[in-house]
């Protein structure tokens, strides 16, 4: 089995680029044997620093997913308004010339590589609901918008990010997953199976959002229920205030273990919560999209200490589906 990894989280340019640290690094990932390709960070452009750069360095037999959350929060910053669920009209057009950027650059690396590279594309729900108002309608108005353009047959899919809830602050505070599996739902029903919309849970945005383990376990079920889970991506979180923050979107590695050399002792995702969920999901190894990101502290942790992070994380996954029939 190979999975994608969220490697922009690992990475040892935390604060600025430096281009031969990069290669570096993206040298080691491409000798790990399990990698599939790269859930590919989207800021509005192919790369946040240098396209050519990227192009130049990347595996050609990588596949990609892209995520268009670090985008979003940069774009909420300046305007909280801005998302495709936005019910603000100017807010909700600004996200959609994003996408269309999105788009633009998904067209550039498939053109690059000579062959749909890109397999999909994680949507997010913005704005955030104590911020700005938000509905379905407005998400169903944008989804129906980005389905009429050429994506080079990138699946359309909802990552998941923690919704809006009374109990507390959010991290994302986007759109509550039964609205999202509603417009997912009735916008399927009229398209051919091939070119449906799906579902991400993200493991660690679904903790935050109910504050309990199970949470993640009870999303991938509802989507699974509902038809549209298209693919899990692991990322950590804690209550504890370490140095990636008490419930902070900021991909803790796994729970420390025999097993797992290299992993965070305060970490909720456990080898355990792990292949709870891969088993919930039924047929894992059929998604479209599984993997894991992580982040690393310190953050003057070396590159050789990130890739036994992201390679303890990635065994994980290689011990279940070892001891699963």
């Amino acid at each position: 089995m190979k999975y994608y990894l969220g490697a922009y989280a690992a990475s040892p340019n935390h604060s600025g680029w430096n281009a031969e640290l990069e290669v570096a690094f993206y040298d080691e990932l491409k000798a790990l044997p399990n990698v599939k390709g790269l859930e590919h960070p989207f800021l509005g452009s192919l790369h946040p620093y240098d396209d050519s750069w990227l192009l130049a360095n990347i595996d050609p037999a990588w596949d990609y997913v892209f995520t268009c959350i670090p985008g979003i929060m940069n774009a909420l910053g300046q305007n909280p308004r801005f998302g495709i669920a936005s019910l603000d009209e100017e807010g909700r057009l600004a996200a959609l010339d994003f996408m269309q950027q999105a788009c633009t650059a998904i067209h550039k690396l498939n053109a690059h590589l000579g062959r749909s590279a890109v397999k999909a594309i994680q949507i997010q729900t913005a704005p955030a609901r104590h911020k700005a108002a938000s509905s379905k309608a407005a998400l169903q108005a944008s989804l129906q918008t980005l389905m009429s353009w050429d994506w080079q047959g990138a699946h359309l899919v909802i990552e998941h990010c923690d919704a809006y809830v009374d109990s507390h602050l959010p991290s994302k505070g986007f759109l509550a997953l039964a609205d999202e599996l509603e417009v997912l739902t009735q916008l399927n029903i009229h398209l051919p199976a091939a070119q449906r919309l799906g579902m991400v849970i993200n493991w660690g945005r679904s903790v935050i959002e109910t504050r309990r383990v199970e949470g993640a376990l009870e999303h991938i079920k509802a989507a699974q229920a509902a038809g549209v889970l298209s693919g899990v991506m692991f990322s950590g979180v804690s209550d504890q205030n370490s140095e990636y923050g008490a419930w902070c979107d900021s991909h803790q590695p796994p729970r420390l273990s025999e097993q797992v050399l290299h992993g965070e002792p305060g970490s909720w995702m456990t080898e355990q919560v792990i292949w709870q969920c891969l088993a919930a999901a039924g047929h894992a190894e059929q998604l479209p999209i599984l993997g894991a990101k992580i982040g690393i502290r310190p953050m003057s942790a070396s590159i050789e200490q990130r890739i036994d992070y992201v390679r303890n994380t990635l065994a994980i996954f290689d011990r279940y589906f070892a001891a699963t029939p």
